[in-house]
């Protein structure tokens, strides 16, 4: 008997390998993701998430390229796994919040933006306190925002026995906005922010020191273990939102870099209107809603010409401006009106009212 069950259990084994082994063949002759030719696809994303795969949605996001024309928004290869479990975990109630938290979202983009800041900074307050304005952390931090008194006072707020109006959507906002401003101005880099506004400008300035480096993916883990994650969850928060990253999801060499790569001609413009446009570079703070309206340009068209206008100027502090011939003139000719509307609109809701 056991003569015949040797052979039995051998023939049995040998085609349990052989079936290990086709499965094999089947991974290694999918895309692999690797640093150098990991990019986001923009919209592969439509339609493919689903509460009952996130992961594989997630795993959907990536090409193989080496075309640097076909260059987009990178996700560090670094940040893949922390970002693939969090979507497998989160997408589900974030996508419930797509839907209830519309209004609220719609309140801080338009803030935000007119204030010069991208508008997906929104989703830092996602990360901060579930975007509930009853938020309460054990360090005292209240609010959408999560701002401790004395940060909270410094931007304009007021907190005292009988009001506190870091619970205020559109006041806290404002404030955060003035907040995140000062940030950037101290690193110029969305990671590094990101971080400081968690951790503080402290510990920030220590990890930089301690690992000789400004790049949040070289410093990370000489920065506390919340500050670390907390960037983390602010660029996975992006993606179930928006299906691909932006502008503050990356480091500011990254950044230039997407900026260097972004083809002109990829903004959907016909062969005559390209021929009709002119360009030229600008510099300020300008802002394409206040352009718009003094060029008698409707802002879908002013954005078909010059895609992600305010992102790019608020973070290069210049942008090679397209407009049709005749626009370009109307802008020359009030081009320092539409500066100083431009700066007023950026400056006014800064004054701790919130309007």
């Amino acid at each position: 008997m056991r003569i015949k069950k040797t052979p039995l259990l051998f023939s049995l084994l040998c085609s349990f390998t052989f079936f290990l082994r086709a499965a094999d063949q089947q991974q290694v002759s999918a895309p692999m993701l690797t640093s150098s030719d990991t990019a986001i696809v923009n919209d592969s994303l439509q339609g493919n998430i689903t509460a009952t795969d996130p992961r594989k949605a997630f795993k959907d996001l990536f090409i193989s390229t080496e075309k640097t024309e076909n260059y987009s928004v990178r996700l560090n290869p670094r940040a893949i796994s922390f970002v693939q479990d969090y979507m497998g975990h989160h997408t589900k109630r974030l996508g419930q919040m797509k839907g209830w938290g519309k209004p609220y979202f719609d309140m801080m983009d338009g803030i935000l933006v007119s204030q010069g800041l991208p508008g997906e900074l929104k989703y830092l307050a996602v990360v901060e306190s579930n975007l509930k304005s009853s938020a309460y952390s054990w360090a005292g931090a209240v609010g959408p925002w999560q701002f401790m008194p004395g940060t909270a006072k410094k931007m304009g707020l007021k907190v005292n026995q009988y009001r506190d109006e870091r619970t205020d959507y559109n006041k806290s906002t404002t404030a955060a906005a003035k907040y995140l401003k000062e940030l950037f101005s101290i690193y110029g880099d969305w990671l590094l922010v990101i971080a400081a506004y968690n951790g503080g400008v402290g510990n920030v300035n220590s990890a930089i020191r301690k690992s000789h480096s400004r790049n949040f993916w070289d410093l990370q883990y000489y920065l506390p273990t919340e500050s670390r994650n907390h960037v983390k969850k602010f660029i996975a928060t992006h993606y179930i939102m928006e299906g691909d990253g932006g502008i503050t999801t990356i480091t500011k060499d990254e950044a230039e870099n997407a900026m260097l790569f972004s083809a002109p001609g990829k903004n959907n413009l016909s062969q005559e209107e390209l021929t009709n446009s002119k360009i030229q570079t600008i510099s300020g703070k300008y802002n394409s809603v206040i352009i718009s309206k003094n060029i008698l340009m409707d802002i879908a068209g002013f954005n078909r010409y010059n895609p992600d206008f305010d992102n790019q100027i608020a973070v290069r502090g210049s942008f090679d401006l397209r407009l049709p011939g005749n626009k370009m003139d109307v802008f020359n000719g009030k081009k320092l009106q539409i500066l100083e509307e431009s700066i007023k609109l950026l400056l006014a809701p800064i004054n701790g009212n919130g309007k």
